[in-house]
């Protein structure tokens, strides 16, 4: 005991010396300070991604499991499960829940192998229209930059972003020019999967 204080006072006799303050190691981010939640851990299970399920010391509930276009999928004993709106810490509770009539005490881990599903569409006076599977967020511009920019042609005062929800479609309009300058930067959104960018 008497050991391991002594190490302990040398240490901080050892900071003292050197001219360092406490202050500036208390400031030093530890593990857990840059391991903190994101926005992206908040990421929901689209269909089309592909889901890595594994039960410890049950070699044969384990593999990769797609998630269909409805948003469900199926596991082992747990039979059919709905993903969608889920996060992957939901779908491992309900995953454990699910075994939990056959297993004692599961140990399940679910992470996702492929993020395939959450996709946004550019159309229009782009340079490379098209779908892009985006990891996990972008915004407007960002959207543009990954369809190669616009034309010469394009109405970049008429760019809309067609998004569909349970309430139906709407159309979010989007000036590039104020973008651009820095103006009216509410504009620039977080594209959500299935959002549809028209460039006319």
């Amino acid at each position: 005991m008497l050991s391991r204080f002594s190490g302990r006072y040398a240490a901080l006799a050892l900071i003292a010396a050197s001219g360092c303050s406490m202050h500036a190691f208390a400031a030093t981010p530890t593990a857990a300070a840059v391991a903190s939640p994101t926005a992206t851990d908040a990421y929901t299970v689209k269909p089309g991604d592909v889901l890595s399920i594994s039960v410890w010391k049950e070699p044969d509930l384990q593999g990769p499991v797609l998630v269909r276009p409805d948003g469900s999928f199926s596991f082992p004993l747990a039979g059919q499960m709905d993903a969608r709106g889920k996060t992957v810490a939901e779908l491992q509770t309900l995953v454990m829940d699910k075994l939990r009539k056959f297993i004692s005490d599961p140990v399940v881990t679910v992470s996702i192998q492929e993020v395939k599903g959450n996709k946004v569409y550019v159309l229009g006076q782009v340079n490379k229209p098209g779908e892009f599977i985006v990891n996990p967020r972008v915004d407007v511009m960002q959207a543009l930059s990954m369809a190669g920019g616009t034309t010469p042609f394009a109405a970049l005062g008429d760019i809309v972003i067609l998004r569909r929800s349970d309430s139906g479609q709407q159309a979010l309009p989007f000036r590039y020019a104020d973008v651009s300058r820095g103006r009216n930067l509410q504009q620039n959104i977080v594209l959500q999967a299935g959002d549809v960018v028209v460039v006319p």
